[in-house]
């Protein structure tokens, strides 16, 4: 029988090569194909409002420095200041007493002084007369020397008591206006114990807490738009004069702004919503992508990427850490960690991990 060894082998070589070719078919169709959004373009601009309070450019917190009791509290919240008017006056009846003591103190130690100086003189005669030793003569100069001191320090707290003394009275020291009153009458209060916070000068400030994701875009000088919820109607220019480097115990930095104009309506304390316009040029970073596609875990915010592999059809899933700004009416405002033409996977987040390979549609 004759058999023909070239139709077998060239019977087997198709076979073979029809097997391999199911077989990368079937790997290809064990590949998951995932949906992903690839970045053209950055965000063109974005406004962002914070919320904040009025304040006087020149504010305090009036106290006495010494403790006693309220006794008279004449000024009320929104009163008008005048300079040197009185705000808050305490009991000084055991001043007064302290004051009393001290001048008599010294009254004593003066007439003591007249005393000793004149002893001294006398033995100084009696000594160049040889009538008195010299032990005698240092004696009595000691003597006046040691209440010439006692003199000195009763006199010293003489003005100590007179200055607690006049300490009892709390005075404005330019014209302000009342902000708050945080005492009431015959109340026993420590020395440095807020009393009343005025509000000075004409300029108004507004303060707002940035979070630090937007905190290093805004500069000083920078503009802003300011309306009051008092007064919804209207809005007025602000420009920032005071950024904070230091958070305030959270995740927010205080921001000053100094209004441009000084409307007579509004007050210290008023609330109020401040709007920034971040253009592309101050958040060339900012990236918006579907809020979905962003996943977090243990370590932090992250995306993930599909990267090009040698087979345009496949890719290769990468995770990356992103700092993540505003949700907005677009999607999720990326701030760090995305650039322009990456493929950020966009659906089945959860079931996906670093390195896999998927097939691009």
């Amino acid at each position: 029988m004759f058999v023909n060894y070239r139709v077998i082998i060239l019977l087997l070589c198709i076979s073979l090569l029809s097997g391999c070719s199911e077989e990368k078919l079937k790997v290809e169709q064990r590949l998951r194909s995932v949906k992903y959004q690839e970045i053209t373009t950055l965000s063109t601009g974005s406004s962002r409002t914070f919320s904040g309070v009025a304040k006087g450019s020149q504010e305090a917190n009036l106290s006495f420095k010494i403790a006693g009791t309220i006794k008279n509290l004449p000024v009320k919240v929104g009163d008008q200041l005048k300079a040197g008017q009185l705000i808050a006056q305490l009991d000084a009846s055991q001043y007064e007493l302290q004051s009393q003591q001290a001048q008599a103190t010294l009254a004593q130690s003066t007439a003591a002084l007249r005393n000793t100086r004149a002893v001294l003189e006398r033995l100084k005669g009696l000594y160049e007369n040889n009538n008195a030793s010299r032990q005698e003569l240092d004696a009595a100069r000691a003597s006046a020397d040691s209440t010439q001191a006692q003199v000195r320090v009763a006199r010293k707290s003489l003005e100590l008591a007179k200055l607690n003394l006049s300490y009892t009275q709390l005075k404005s020291v330019k014209a302000c206006v009342v902000a708050e009153v945080n005492i009431e009458n015959n109340e026993n209060i420590s020395s440095g114990q807020s009393i009343v916070k005025v509000s000075c000068g004409q300029q108004m400030n507004v303060e707002i807490a940035v979070p630090d994701s937007y905190v290093t875009l805004i500069k000083q000088q920078m503009s802003a738009q300011v309306s009051f919820s008092a007064h919804p109607d209207k809005s007025y220019s602000a420009t920032v004069s005071e950024v904070s480097v230091t958070a305030n115990g959270g995740a927010t930095f205080p921001v000053t702004l100094a209004l441009n104009d000084n409307p007579e309506n509004i007050r210290s304390g008023m609330v109020v919503e401040v709007k920034f316009l971040f253009t592309q040029q101050a958040n060339s970073k900012a990236i918006v992508i579907p809020a979905i596609a962003v996943a977090e875990d243990m370590q932090g915010r992250y995306v993930y990427v599909v990267e090009s592999s040698e087979d345009e059809n496949i890719g290769i899933i990468k995770r990356r850490q992103v700092i993540i700004g505003e949700l907005t009416v677009n999607g999720l405002e990326i701030i760090e960690g995305l650039d322009l033409a990456d493929k950020v996977v966009t659906a089945g987040v959860t079931v996906i991990r670093d390195g896999l390979k998927v097939r691009i549609d």
